[in-house]
């Protein structure tokens, strides 16, 4: 098994996290510890990509690839019409 530098961090959570966590970690058969360094990776992952996805779209709005709120709420209005208008561009 390759060796891994890590680093141990301590938190206190609520007693029912911990509890959950404990929980899940039985059900699994896995130790607190993966559980809690699977759910860190997940929510680390899940804030990286927003913020991927937010610098994204500022730089949309800095390059004017936008489309105007009216022209999208008159659009989403009109869905459920019998003649909805075609989707903004």
């Amino acid at each position: 098994m390759a060796h891994t530098d890590t680093k141990v961090l301590t938190a206190h959570v609520p007693l029912l996290l911990a509890e959950k966590v404990d929980r899940l970690a039985t059900r699994l058969e896995r130790s607190r510890g993966w559980i809690v360094k699977q759910a860190l990776t997940a929510w680390i992952d899940m804030e990286e990509e927003r913020t991927r996805l937010t610098r994204e779209a500022l730089d949309d709005v800095d390059t004017a690839r936008v489309i105007d709120h009216r022209d999208v709420e008159a659009w989403a209005n009109s869905l459920s019409t019998a003649q909805p208008l075609p989707t903004p561009r």
